[in-house]
């Protein structure tokens, strides 16, 4: 299975504003079976499957994770 090699995650931080993070996909697989992405602090990490669902993941103590709005492939 072929799977982007990054993916821009798109989160309502408000009423008017939206917030998007660009994550890299990297070695490691979620409990689904799905490539792992990260952004570049390694903080933001989500499983992806290759219909775009999407499973937050946490990557330290006492996170709040949010579902992000949109997964969309960025522009080049």
């Amino acid at each position: 299975m072929d799977y982007a090699e990054r993916y821009q995650l798109v989160f309502q931080t408000s009423a008017v504003e939206d917030d998007a993070v660009v994550v890299r996909r990297t070695a490691q697989s979620g409990a689904g079976g799905y490539p792992v992405y990260e952004d570049e602090t390694g903080i933001v990490r989500a499983e992806i499957s290759e219909r775009g669902e999407v499973r937050m993941l946490a990557s330290g103590g006492h996170q709040l994770l949010g579902t992000p709005l949109v997964v969309r492939e960025p522009a080049a």
